[in-house]
């Protein structure tokens, strides 16, 4: 049974940091690539960064890029999302994703976690 479950989430005031967590499980996870996505209040799922585990490159959408770090944990199946510099727009419910290719569209993501809340108080 594939799962991805996402930790890490919290509440951190504005110019904080947080680390998520995915861990993975029940598929091969040097074949896939993992995305962060994050819903906020009366917004759509935004796509914002994701890891390929077969060579570790890595895509930041603008709206993170130069704060959140991705990294993947091949002995440990875990990737992890370093978060600095939050800010009070960061709110919203991260959700970790595994696919066949790098990508920031949901579209190309098949398995998917129930998502951590993130706040950012200001």
């Amino acid at each position: 049974e594939v799962q991805l479950v996402e930790s890490g989430g919290g509440l951190v005031q504005a110019g904080g940091s947080l680390r998520l967590s995915c861990a993975a499980s029940g598929f091969t996870f040097d074949d896939y690539a993992i995305g962060w996505f994050r819903q906020a209040p009366g917004k759509e799922r935004e796509g914002i960064s994701c890891v390929s585990n077969s060579d570790d490159s890595t895509h930041y959408a603008d709206s993170v890029k130069g704060r959140f770090t991705i990294s993947s944990d091949h002995a440990k199946n875990t990737v992890y999302l370093q978060m600095n510099s939050l800010k009070p727009e960061d709110t919203a419910v991260y959700y970790c994703a595994a696919g066949s290719f790098l990508s920031v569209l949901e579209s190309a993501y098949d398995y998917w976690g129930q998502g951590t809340q993130v706040t950012v108080s200001s």
